[in-house]
């Protein structure tokens, strides 16, 4: 137990710190990002309050568990529910692709986009009135994993 009594300078603390923001690089889950920055808060302590390595270790993780509380509690859950799907429909609405094949109905088929659109270039479409291989058609609307097009010559 006498490691406990060690003392520890408090640029060790920094350079631990950096060390584990850089492994994040490595081990990309976003947690070593908070032991790293907590490491460091604990350098910074030290630079300006001397205490034993055993209070060193507390604060480290005391600041560690506040971190993370923090950041699965309040701060990532705010993130995930920011979506980009109600901007990427607005953003399909009037895109123009050529149709590349027709279904048993001729009013469906496949289209393809020139850039890809939400992520495929080909789409499955439904089109309300009679088109062919090789129109121009525009996206009125989105149904599921469907379009809903018409032809672009008629689109508004």
């Amino acid at each position: 137990m006498e490691w406990l009594n060690t003392n520890i300078a408090y640029w060790h603390w920094m350079v631990f710190g950096i060390l584990l923001v850089v492994s994040e690089i490595f081990i990309p889950v976003f947690v070593m990002i908070w032991f790293g920055a907590s490491a460091i808060a604990v350098g910074l302590i030290l630079s300006v309050v001397e205490m034993p390595l055993s209070v060193q270790l507390l604060f480290w993780l005391g600041l560690s568990i506040a971190d993370l509380v923090v950041w699965f509690k309040f701060i990532h859950p705010k993130m995930k529910n920011r979506t980009l799907s109600g901007m990427s429909r607005e953003q399909a609405i009037g895109q123009e692709g050529m149709v590349i094949r027709l279904g048993p109905e001729l009013e469906q088929g496949t289209m393809r986009f020139s850039i890809p659109l939400l992520g495929s270039d080909e789409w499955q479409f439904i089109c309300r009135e009679p088109i062919a291989v090789g129109d121009r058609v525009s996206v009125e609307e989105i149904s599921g994993n469907t379009l809903i097009v018409r032809a672009a010559s008629k689109a508004a």
